[in-house]
């Protein structure tokens, strides 16, 4: 469990935590430093691929190191009694390494033993636990129908583990290799035979294959490498499955290089993880992988600079968001390359939305796994994300149809007013077929089904071929139940779930800026609902599915009133317990990360694109209640109006990642700020990508109340609707604490407006419980739990 750090963080004096970072219970700390090679005086033993009580498919890159005085012949290693002296070879003066294999499922025995001139200890012991390639190590129950997608990813057909008709029938193959009709099998876990292809970049920046005579092809281009050496790019790409996911592993080799002895002498020595870009999945999918390596995100400007680039289908937030099962996955892909290729010299992480989010949550709750982030289009976690998402049609039907009369939504704009994100009158809405729009319709509308009815999802083509037949039918197609291991399920089988909204006082803000009058922020919060419980909600109707009545807002799954707000309409309370497993799992991004972090976007605020620019500060208010400060963070901004994006900084950001990181290992003793480089620093950029301002201030007026620095004036960001209902700037949070009506009245809390009796009696009505004390920690955080 996360540790206590005392008060709720935004009620309290920061608090700089050690340099040990907390780690959630059962998954992986950062790895112990292995002691200076043949410094020490006793024998020492580590597992270099993973922890020792995670190591998967039966093998694991160990290091064992002596006193230096110890020669080879005079070490002896044995592995459940076995001797495997012979794996290890010499690494550096008083250190050998090697891969020891033979490991058996549970509890292994290391014994490492040294002869000679030892004057401390002479024989160190080690459990080693192994799990299968297959899975799973700590995320708990695997999902249950799961649809192979192997032939999709062209690694053919999953490999036969039952012939019980459970999973996706696996047929014969004719003497051309063609699929016959003949059942041979099924597959429940979709294990696939590791395929090695090789291919090129042209000349023309084409990938193609490389001709398997050994040939050199006449348009093979170069690439010039970090360490500035100029190399044939010619790409060594492994395929294969881990954790039920489909893995990749790119990196460059020289031409004849034989695929049972990868020669990486092309390698830089540098590990980028690719993270992908993004996307809502609700699981029960394999994922596909694409047929070259720019299927992975920022895969070929990777790969030119020399870096070896790994992926997993399981860290597609597109196939699920089960960030617990996602880090799993991340870290025995690593796993496997450290015990092909080596330990890398680091590993950064690359990815885009979902992918970003990926890099802020495993740098928190996996240290070790990545050594460095590059978030892009980010926000900090996808759980709180969906809280404020949650509310965007609740308040766009209010407005379309229960508030229709009021002219005042007929200005777009007006909308922010209630959402806090942006809204244009010009911007064309894909729904009306006219201008005018806002950040819920064109950002995020069609995210409140897929997350939350659990009628309604897909795992693709291939769902129809699994079996039993009708087996998918059962399929809870929510979030939550994607996340059942975590949340918890109740009796009825449907997954606890977080969202809340129970005197949640929209329009707040608005109200007290006297942008809407009382009556329509009393109107607004009686007639505004909640959602229904996922075992009452029912299928949507058009445009989410076809024939059925126009229900964009999804409206037919809003608890409502049933007389137009005499009757308040309900509100949604959420599960405590499963708000306080979101914590205590990690899911929940709290800043608790002491990486580096280039956090770069495109300002995308006038396409009311759903990444919206405040969420890199969120991630900044984060770190800083957890830490103190966010110096370890930086924040650019690259400019993409009026046309789109044109130009990108991640090449850049590698770059100045490179000498981040190689700063850090040459003066680990500075620490991660003490190390920045000159352009480790906050920037904007236009949108040919020349710089407009850099600096510690140029966001300034953000997160504080200093004047606008030259980037917050450029780039203003905007708010949400938990904000404007008078929540705090990070959202760190699902449920509120209440207070009586009487008392938020007593306090001010509706500025120059003082409810007179009726309206009193109007707003304990609407919030029978109370309303929204922000001035307390949450409820999911009273008492700090954790």
């Amino acid at each position: 469990m996360l540790a206590t750090i005392g008060r709720h963080p935004r009620r309290r004096a920061a608090v700089i935590l050690p340099a040990t970072v907390v780690v959630i219970a059962g998954l992986v700390p950062p790895a112990a430093a292995a002691p200076a090679a043949g410094t020490g005086r006793s024998v020492d033993i580590r597992v270099l691929s993973s922890r020792p009580d995670q190591v998967t498919g039966g093998n694991a890159l160990i290091r064992v190191t002596v006193p230096g005085a110890v020669s080879r012949s005079d070490v002896t290693v044995l592995r459940n009694g076995s001797d495997v002296t012979a794996d290890l070879h010499p690494d550096t003066a008083g250190s050998f390494v090697g891969l020891v294999d033979g490991l058996r499922l549970g509890a292994n025995t290391l014994v490492a033993t040294a002869r000679g001139h030892v004057r401390g200890r002479r024989s160190v012991r080690l459990t080693l636990t192994d799990f299968p390639t297959s899975g799973p190590i700590f995320s708990g129950p695997q999902q249950q129908p799961f649809v192979c997608d192997t032939e999709q990813s062209g690694l053919g057909q999953p490999l036969v583990d039952n012939h019980d008709h459970v999973g996706l029938p696996v047929f014969a193959l004719d003497d051309n290799g063609n699929k016959t009709s003949q059942i041979v099998g099924w597959s429940s876990d979709c294990a696939a035979t590791t395929r090695v292809d090789y291919l090129y970049r042209s000349t023309a920046n084409q990938w193609k294959p490389l001709p398997a005579d050994g040939s050199r092809p006449a348009d093979l281009a170069t690439t010039r490498t970090l360490d500035g050496s100029t190399r044939d790019f010619i790409v060594r790409w492994e395929r294969g499955t881990i954790n039920r996911f489909i893995y990749s592993i790119a990196m460059l080799a020289p031409l004849g290089d034989d695929p049972a002895h990868p020669d990486d002498s092309a390698w830089n020595r540098r590990l980028l993880y690719s993270f992908s870009s993004g996307g809502v999945g609700i699981g029960h999918q394999q994922g596909t992988l694409g047929g070259t390596p720019d299927s992975m995100f920022e895969a070929t400007q990777g790969l030119a600079a020399g870096y070896a680039v790994a992926y997993s289908t399981g860290n597609v937030t597109g196939v699920h968001y089960n960030l617990q099962l996602a880090g799993e996955t991340a870290l025995m892909v690593k796993e496997h390359f450290i015990e092909q290729h080596g330990v890398p010299l680091y590993t950064v992480g690359v990815g885009a939305s979902g992918g970003g989010i990926e890099q802020y949550v495993f740098g928190q709750d996996f240290p070790g796994l990545i050594d460095a982030a590059i978030p892009v289009y980010s926000y900090p976690d996808e759980v709180t994300q969906a809280i404020h998402v949650g509310d965007c049609e609740l308040l766009e039907y209010f407005m379309d149809v229960t508030d229709a009369g009021n002219p005042m939504w007929k200005d777009w704009s007006n909308r922010s007013l209630l959402e806090g994100l942006n809204a244009s009158d010009t911007v064309a809405n894909p729904y009306t077929g006219t201008n005018g729009s806002d950040e819920c319709v064109n950002g995020w509308r069609g995210l409140t089904p897929l997350l939350l009815d659990p009628t309604y999802g897909s795992a693709g083509s291939n769902q129809n071929l699994m079996e039993p037949a009708g087996v998918m039918a059962t399929v809870k197609w929510t979030t939550y139940d994607d996340l059942r291991n975590i949340y918890g399920v109740k009796p009825d089988g449907y997954a606890r779930t977080t969202f809340d909204n129970v005197g949640v006082q929209y329009g707040l803000q608005a109200l007290v800026g006297h942008k809407i009058s009382p009556d329509e922020f009393l109107k607004l919060n009686a007639t505004v609902g909640g959602w229904k419980s996922s075992e009452d909600m029912v299928p949507e109707g058009a445009p989410f599915v076809p024939g059925g009545s126009w229900d964009p807002w999804s409206s037919r799954n809003m608890t409502l009133s049933p007389d137009g707000g005499a009757i308040p309409a309900p509100r949604t309370g959420g599960d405590l317990g499963a708000i306080r497993a979101a914590y205590d799992n990690g899911l929940v991004f709290r800043g608790r990360i002491d990486i580096p972090v280039i956090d770069w976007r495109h300002y995308l605020e006038d396409a009311l694109n759903m990444h919206n620019s405040r969420q890199s500060f969120v991630s900044r208010q984060r770190i800083i209640e957890a830490h103190g400060n966010a110096d370890n963070q930086v924040i650019w901004f690259t400019d993409a109006r009026p046309n789109g994006p044109q130009t990108d900084a991640i090449g850049q950001a590698l770059g100045v990642m490179d000498q981040w990181l190689t700063n850090i290992r040459q003066h680990p003793a500075r620490g991660v700020a003490g190390n920045k480089p000159a352009l480790a620093t906050d920037r904007c950029l236009a949108t040919d990508g020349t710089q407009i301002a850099a600096g510690p201030h140029v966001w300034d007026g953000i997160l504080d109340n200093r004047p606008a620095g030259a980037c917050t004036q450029r780039f203003p960001i905007h708010s949400t609707s938990r904000v404007i209902a008078g929540g705090p700037f990070d959202e760190d949070s699902f449920q509120c604490q209440l207070e009586p009506v009487a008392k938020a009245i007593a306090q001010h809390s509706y500025g120059s407006w003082h409810p007179d009796a009726a309206e009193r009696t109007r707003l304990e009505q609407i919030f029978p419980t109370g309303v929204c004390d922000y001035g307390k920690p949450p409820a999911d955080l009273a008492g700090e739990h954790r």
